[in-house]
């Protein structure tokens, strides 16, 4: 198993494990880490009518941008785990800030230990945080016990589209990913595409902020260059990827009955 330092540093598009405690500083001016709020809302409006019944379960959540809007919106309780404590005590002052500190609970943790003893949750949402349990078929059973009969998943994650040549060691095709759903004795409802435009306009945006804060580092620690000339670099590709590889989407998946 990947150390959990590793595995954010993969999810967060870098290479290298020593750019973990630089993490914070590089993305300090980005709320909007992963997945698209209002997306996710929207989803949660479509399939459950009682909002403010619904309790989430936010794994990889971040700076707690989707919980806390989800929270401030639909009125519901959010539980969100972040590994990186910086993460969280940001998560806790937009909570505040947004007036949902009774409605939101942070906690730093390794998201893959702490589902362990987690139970009784109406949706859980991964918002791209990459293959930390495995793939689909992996993730799925292993936190269908996370929630209720009638639960479902929100994923927000990256396919290849089945025509495509294109191959990436941490993304599917989307029929495989079907596939894996299929075995794991679940369904796939519903399966919003992201719009290319709001992709490339939300990357341009956080790419500056990114790249300003590395080269800031570039300047404090020389010695450490190459590490933060390859994060922007991967940044670069990582947005190539997203932009005009793969089709992005936030799906929503359930128990079959």
């Amino acid at each position: 198993m990947k150390s959990i330092e590793e595995s954010v540093v993969t999810a967060m598009d870098g290479s290298d494990i020593a750019l973990y405690p630089y993490l914070p500083y590089i993305l300090q001016d980005i709320w909007e880490i992963g997945a698209d709020p209002n997306s996710i809302i929207k989803l949660i409006r479509k399939h459950f009518p009682n909002h403010s019944d619904l309790k989430i379960l936010d794994l990889g959540c971040g700076k707690g941008a989707v919980s806390v809007q989800a929270a401030k919106t639909l009125g519901c309780l959010c539980l969100g785990i972040d590994a990186i404590p910086e993460f969280i005590e940001f998560a806790r002052k937009k909570a505040v800030e947004f007036n949902v500190e009774h409605l939101c609970t942070f906690e730093t943790g390794d998201i893959r230990e702490s589902v362990k003893n987690l139970t009784g949750y109406d949706i859980l949402i991964l918002g791209s945080i990459g293959p930390i349990f495995g793939n689909y078929y992996a993730t799925l059973t292993t936190l269908s016990k996370c929630i209720d009969s009638n639960g479902v998943f929100i994923i927000d994650d990256g396919y290849i589209d089945d025509n495509s040549n294109y191959s990436h060691p941490l993304i599917q095709k989307k029929e495989e990913i079907k596939n894996q759903i299929d075995l794991a004795n679940m369904k796939l409802i519903d399966n919003v595409i992201l719009n290319r435009n709001e992709i490339v306009e939300s990357d341009d945006d956080i790419f500056g902020k990114l790249k300003k804060r590395c080269n800031e580092l570039i300047e404090k620690h020389p010695d450490k260059k190459e590490l933060f000339l390859d994060y922007i670099k991967k940044q670069e590709e990582e947005n190539d990827v997203l932009e005009n590889k793969v089709v992005c989407s936030t799906m929503v998946i359930k128990r079959k009955s």
